[in-house]
């Protein structure tokens, strides 16, 4: 189809080619949509998961945070089942079901723990390098601080190679850093410990974790003085 004018002046005619591209535009930006809103409310979602997770881990009294954990992943259950296929509510459920896990403490949290296990291993399975690793991080966690066989599934080996992949996608990251200096100290390797806790307390600022950046980087700190007195 000629969608030139007749006798069209180039003036004319550079006009209907802008008009073109921008009703193209236009056009794409309609398909597109849908999927962008999508991919923001999953963003805004995970973030607010992010903020509230971080206030209860750190600014909330000890005795009040197992049943604020509790609340927390009841609302990560809605958010992951709702955005079937992406990986970064998954993750983010984990996170707060193993911490509500860790405030429960003893064998009644075995069945967080396991829980928290198949939601970091669904969330790998769909992308495994989403949030910088995350999953892999903290699934590494569990196999070294969960008990082994016939106790639970714990597994110091695995727990290092987990550990090291997420290192591998964020190597400057403060968790990453973090956890894989607790688990040299918790294997008793405190020597190898220290570099790693040092990069962490000199990871680079996350936008919008200033209060879980605060918080790691204060346990990096005190977990460092642990690894140079052994």
């Amino acid at each position: 189809m000629n969608l030139a004018l007749p006798n069209a002046s180039p003036h004319h005619v550079g006009m209907r080619r802008r008009w073109l591209i921008g009703m193209f535009v236009v056009a794409t930006m309609a398909v597109a949509s849908p999927q962008i809103v999508r991919a923001a409310a999953v963003d805004d979602a995970v973030a607010e998961l992010q903020h509230d997770w971080e206030v209860i881990r750190y600014q909330t009294p000890a005795a009040e945070r197992e049943k604020r954990f509790e609340a927390l992943a009841a609302k990560a259950r809605k958010i992951s089942e709702s955005q079937p296929g992406r990986a970064e509510p998954l993750v983010w459920e984990g996170i707060i079901v193993s911490s509500w896990a860790g405030e429960k403490g003893g064998l009644g949290a075995l069945g967080l723990v396991k829980q928290a296990k198949a939601l970091y291993e669904s969330a790998i399975a769909i992308n495994g390098d989403v949030l910088d690793g995350s999953a892999y991080n903290s699934l590494g966690v569990l196999y070294y601080k969960v008990p082994g066989w016939p106790v639970g599934f714990g597994d110091k080996a695995k727990a290092k190679e987990l550990l090291q992949k997420a290192l591998v996608l964020n190597p400057k990251g403060i968790d990453p850093n973090f956890f894989y200096g607790e688990y040299l100290i918790e294997t008793k390797q405190p020597e190898q410990a220290v570099t790693y806790l040092e990069r962490a307390m000199q990871a680079p600022a996350r936008a919008g974790r200033q209060i879980s950046d605060a918080g790691r980087r204060e346990e990096a700190r005190v977990l460092l003085e642990k690894a140079k007195a052994k």
